[in-house]
């Protein structure tokens, strides 16, 4: 018992300090450190201050007023551009928000922000910087509805404005469409300005719709060529809208007698 005792006396340090060893051990592999991270996270904060928060916090809304002022700024331009082109087309067109879209229908049609209560009636015509969009199909006190060139379903009467040679155009669901040419050997090349004809009844002769990009003389049953359309049709986010009437001149249209003038 002696000799137990003087033992324990003098491997008791030892003995202490491997079983704590040994009992850390095992809890840091049952907790997965979680102690000892919450320890760390405890000490280091007393060493961070509260304006670094502070400073992070003001960062983020700095961020988020300079991506607002970004696209405040991108808005402007679209309207400068786009009051720009109603002031050179010298036309008493309304203005109007593109308010609705479907990404089933992207390329078929649109909502517009403006209706009858604004003047606009069925029949008008959509128009963007750089070209004809589609024509209004109906519509209510507050919104109208815009069947797009780049329907499938939407054919329309061109011409070549270089030589003259006519055909109709049919939308792809794309920014391209297809014009097949009533001719059988029209005088048509890439590059060709592409315009309403006077054939069209949907919208007056002369407006702009768009530029040949490759032409396919033997296409049966008839030659075609696939057009780029000029107008912005698939971002487009304002568009004017004017009174069709086919006795006006090109791009300056004027109410017929049952119509009244937009407001």
């Amino acid at each position: 018992m002696y000799t137990l005792r003087r033992w324990w006396d003098r491997h008791r340090l030892r003995i202490i300090l491997a079983s704590m060893a040994l009992g850390s051990a095992l809890l840091i592999r049952q907790t997965q450190a979680t102690p000892i991270f919450e320890a760390y996270q405890l000490v280091a904060r007393v060493f961070q201050s509260n304006p670094t928060q502070q400073n992070l916090l003001e960062n983020a809304q700095f961020q988020e007023l300079q991506q607002r002022l970004t696209e405040l700024e991108s808005q402007n331009q679209r309207l400068r551009e786009l009051l720009g082109y109603v002031s050179e087309s010298k036309q008493s067109g309304i203005t109007a928000p593109v308010v609705g879209r479907s990404a089933d229908h992207w390329w078929q049609q649109l909502l517009l922000g403006r209706g009858s209560n604004d003047g606009i009636k069925v029949g008008y015509v959509v128009m963007a910087p750089g070209g004809v969009v589609g024509r209004i199909t109906s519509v209510t006190p507050n919104t109208s509805h815009v069947l797009l060139l780049s329907d499938p379903s939407s054919r329309i009467g061109v011409t070549i404005s270089r030589s003259r040679y006519m055909g109709y155009m049919r939308g792809q669901s794309t920014s391209r469409a297809v014009m097949e040419f009533f001719d059988k050997v029209p005088d048509v090349r890439r590059g060709d300005v592409v315009s309403t004809s006077t054939l069209s009844q949907l919208f007056p002769a002369g407006m702009p719709v768009g530029r040949i990009e490759s032409v396919n003389l033997n296409k049966s049953p008839a030659p075609e060529a696939i057009i780029e359309l000029s107008a912005p049709v698939s971002f487009l986010e304002w568009a004017v809208v004017y009174p069709h009437d086919q006795s006006a001149p090109p791009m300056a249209p004027t109410p017929s007698s049952d119509q009244k003038p937009p407001l």
